[in-house]
């Protein structure tokens, strides 16, 4: 997500898992595309290598660098056709829902760590009908111990 240009080149990335729903936000300092696949891996890290197969981006120049993910988590990339919109539908929904808390206008300074982690929490603890009324982190979590569970 872009902020307006005069607030030099800070944005926001997002990311959504397509099952949960699961949101996680990340603040970069620059809109190159080497930062942004550095901020990714070090965020995704932590998780359960299963949990993160695969990522879809659209076609922004930010995500150039996206051969990065393999070596550094072993998650293939995909991009979304120019005209299959429906591909990342999830992830616009999802940004929608951040606009709410800064629009484009919103100053970078604002957009600290804590807030974004603190929108984050609001967005994955809201219950979803898509998701039978229970909310992205419960979901996401019965995922992941799937996953777990399937591997011992």
């Amino acid at each position: 997500m872009m902020l307006r240009k005069e607030h030099g080149k800070i944005n926001v990335t997002s990311l959504v898992e397509r099952v949960s729903r699961y949101a996680v936000v990340m603040r970069n300092e620059n809109r190159t595309s080497k930062p942004i696949m550095d901020s990714l891996i070090q965020g995704l890290a932590p998780l359960p290598a299963d949990a993160c197969q695969s990522i879809t981006f659209d076609r922004g120049t930010e995500f150039s660098a996206w051969q990065q993910l393999k070596d550094g988590i072993g998650a293939d990339a995909w991009f979304c056709n120019p005209q299959a919109p429906y591909r990342k539908s999830t992830v616009e929904n999802t940004n929608n829902r951040l606009r709410r808390y800064f629009p484009r206008s919103t100053e970078p300074t604002a957009l600290t760590n804590r807030y974004l982690k603190s929108i984050c929490q609001t967005l994955n603890s809201t219950p979803r009908k898509c998701l039978g009324y229970r909310t992205p982190a419960e979901v996401f979590e019965s995922e992941v111990m799937d996953i777990q569970n399937r591997l011992e």
